[in-house]
């Protein structure tokens, strides 16, 4: 199976990085350096090659160089899934007075819509320790982490995700005036509706295929145990065995009912827009989150591997991941293991680390490279 791999990096007036540029060779790819050094802006930028916000969901302006002119750009040349091309994205200076810069994307230097685009060349997925509580934390937390495991298959999710936020904006603006528009309100409901089941609907088709992938790599042997996973919401369950257009007139009708009560409350109250992802333990049978803070983070690492797995099958050519201190609090078995894993996946793999002896049994087959405020080089 082929692999997306990126051969060369360019940064410029991104984060802690003037000017930056490293060519790779390797298939795997270590940075190490103290916290603080520049690690996980490194691998940011790289994310902003995806679809959405990047790895930190920061604002265009919050990447910029703080001594720069508020321009920066991120430029990487691609081994993909058509072939060699050049990815580009940043922002130009911004104009006083003027409205926000607007993010730009190139493919070999000529400007496309959004990068929605770089799907056809690189899918991206990555591990990040603010995902280590996830099955501890909020409802939407694990639904922009579903959503996000969704996006790297479809490149057009977010954008349906983002219209049905407005939508249900729309609403409940409406549902503000003490006598709202009913013919407003219905047409409203009926756009809503119609997003919520296609947001739904990916999201079961995702899950399914997902759940497959994790049962089978299912090992009971294996020091990543066996997940299952499952979505919380009513709409998910109905449209895997009901056409679409009745799931729809199901949501306009719970909508239209629930009027007084969401204008109440200032929102809606039920729909698609608060699916929570379920995720069990299922070799000892118990929910994610009261397993053990390592059980936590070897579950959440099989559910990422199987993701990959998963991305690889369905797009032709596997995902570049990025694991950020991945192995920071894993004991040297498991250590063994996700390495192990890593290299049975066959994508290029990019991790940061502290310390360089944590990854000392890869060292023979990967790049390493040393990273300090500002600058980077070979180690």
């Amino acid at each position: 199976m082929a692999a997306a791999r990126i051969c060369r990096l360019t940064l410029t007036n991104f984060r802690s990085y003037h000017a930056m540029q490293i060519e790779i060779a390797a298939r795997s790819v270590v940075l190490v350096g103290r916290n603080g050094a520049g690690k996980t802006n490194l691998i940011e930028a790289i994310s902003l090659l995806a679809p959405g916000r990047g790895l930190r969901r920061a604002m265009l302006d919050e990447v910029a160089f703080s001594e720069g002119d508020g321009s920066w750009a991120v430029s990487a040349d691609v081994e993909g899934g058509l072939g060699l091309a050049t990815l580009g994205t940043g922002i130009d200076a911004p104009i006083e007075g003027a409205v926000a810069t607007a993010r730009k994307c190139r493919i070999d230097r000529e400007l496309v819509p959004s990068a929605t685009a770089f799907a056809d060349h690189l899918r991206v997925i990555w591990l990040i320790p603010a995902m280590d509580g996830l099955f501890n934390g909020p409802a939407s937390e694990r639904r922009r982490f579903f959503d996000r495991l969704v996006l790297a298959i479809d490149s057009e999710h977010s954008g349906r995700v983002a219209a049905l936020e407005r939508s249900l904006r729309s609403r409940n603006r409406l549902l503000e005036d003490q006598r709202p528009d009913p013919h407003w309100l219905d047409a409203v409901e009926h756009e809503t509706a119609e997003l919520a089941v296609a947001v739904a609907a990916l999201r079961a088709e995702t899950a399914a295929r997902l759940q497959a992938a994790l049962m089978a790599r299912s090992n009971p042997a294996s020091l990543f145990p066996a997940v299952e996973i499952a979505l919380d919401g009513w709409i998910e369950k109905l449209v895997p065995t009901h056409p679409a257009v009745e799931v729809e007139d199901r949501y306009r009708a719970v909508l239209k009912e629930n009027r007084v009560r969401d204008a109440a409350a200032g929102r809606t109250l039920d729909g698609a827009h608060l699916t929570d992802l379920k995720v069990v333990h299922a070799g000892k049978g118990i929910a994610a989150a009261d397993a053990s803070t390592g059980e936590q983070k070897a579950l959440l690492i099989g559910l990422v591997l199987a993701h990959a797995g998963l991305l690889t099958q369905m797009s032709g050519f596997a995902p570049v991941l990025l694991l950020d201190e991945v192995v920071a609090h894993l004991d040297p078995a498991r250590r063994t293991a996700l390495y192990d894993e890593l290299e049975k996946l066959g994508a290029q793999i990019w991790m940061t680390g502290a310390d360089p002896a944590a990854f000392a049994q890869i060292e023979d087959r990967a790049e390493f490279f040393q990273v300090s405020p500002g600058r980077i080089a070979p180690r």
